[in-house]
């Protein structure tokens, strides 16, 4: 008998990314077919699916960038990208479409709908997103990773939580060692987009901290290439172990090393944060669809998880304070990590696992 297929629709971000992937494992070691389709962009993230999930690359596009000549054609793009996944769906036909969000989501779910298909979608943030919220009345589910989740009117949904990959629950609830008086580790994520901002202000928080504590850091700071040189000098400069990179490929390693977590607050990250279960900083990117990312840290910092810096009024001496407060007091630290792990949702890929084969069947 052959096994039921999955097709999982994701792309953009590895915000999307990563929790299809997550779904994608379990789906697989439960003894199901899994098909992903993205775009280019979403492409740069399979590699870390399973080997065993086909790819499929769909022509799709988005209406908010690419100036004038983009708008007029993405309308074509994103129905080209339809008639292609109708094709496909038709010649192997999957037992369910789940979305993930992002433009590549918009032929899958649009083919889904016009074949009768069982689909659902899971939305990540606390606000959702364009393409999510216009599926939302036309699909059968809708799970959430972040409670409570701005929903258009009349839709329902199911918290689940966000799933977060194998690698991440490798480290879920790990001990967590307070600040004390060896190395103190920082952990700076900032996500694909904007981390301009943090890479400007946090390496002069962090040279501003007092001597004892600089001496016993020891920082991992995702830059974007084009800022990696002088966040290395910032660093250099004021006597600070750093290891600044565009990409980590280890980040639960480090979250799980880290002592204090300074991070963007997509959905993503703070799932990872708070399944391994760390102190955080979170600093909302500010144009975010929706300010979704304010939304997504909003939990955390009502459980004393994490502290909330907002982009419009950062500074290099607001962050001082707030990181010395913290690596100065283990007491308070060791609070904010258990209050992180009681936020988090370790079985999310099991919750949305659940409604899969609920609508599948």
């Amino acid at each position: 008998m052959t096994a039921p297929l999955a097709l999982i629709a994701a792309g953009g971000t590895g915000g999307h990314m990563f929790p299809a992937q997550a779904l994608a494992e379990l789906l697989l070691a439960e003894g199901w077919r899994v098909r992903l389709s993205t775009d280019d962009r979403g492409a740069r993230y399979a590699g870390g699916f399973p080997d065993a999930v086909e790819r499929s690359i769909v022509r799709s596009a988005t209406t908010a960038r690419g100036g004038l000549l983009g708008k007029l054609t993405a309308p074509l793009k994103i129905a080209a990208g339809v008639l292609a996944a109708r094709t496909g769906l038709r010649r192997d036909r999957p037992a369910v479409v789940i979305g993930f969000g992002g433009y590549p989501t918009i032929p899958a779910l649009s083919a889904a709908v016009t074949l009768g298909l069982p689909r659902m979608i899971h939305e990540q943030n606390g606000v959702m997103g364009r393409v999510n919220r216009l599926f939302a009345r036309r699909v059968q589910r809708i799970a959430c990773g972040t409670w409570p989740t701005d929903l258009p009117d009349g839709a329902t949904a199911v918290h689940t939580g966000n799933p977060v990959r194998q690698a991440v629950l490798d480290h879920a609830a790990a001990p967590y060692a307070p600040p004390g008086d060896g190395p103190l580790h920082l952990l700076v994520i900032g996500g694909s987009q904007g981390a301009r901002v943090l890479s400007d202000v946090i390496p002069a928080a962090v040279a501003a901290l007092p001597d004892d504590l600089r001496a016993r850091l020891r920082v991992s700071h995702q830059a974007r290439a084009e800022d990696r040189d002088r966040v290395i000098a910032a660093y250099a400069d004021a006597g600070i172990a750093a290891d600044v990179q565009p990409f980590f490929t280890d980040v639960p390693d480090r979250i799980a090393q880290a002592q204090l977590v300074v991070s963007r607050s997509g959905a993503s990250s703070l799932a990872d944060i708070t399944v391994i279960g760390r102190p955080a900083i979170l600093i909302p990117y500010a144009a975010a669809a929706g300010d979704h990312q304010t939304a997504n840290a909003q939990s955390l910092a009502e459980a004393g998880a994490a502290l909330i810096h907002p982009e419009s009024v950062l500074d290099a001496p607001g962050l001082t304070r707030d990181i010395r407060a913290i690596l100065n007091d283990p007491a308070r630290a060791s609070q904010m990590a258990a209050a992180a792990l009681f936020l988090s949702r370790p079985d999310a890929a099991r919750r949305l696992y659940d409604l899969v084969t609920e609508i599948a069947r």
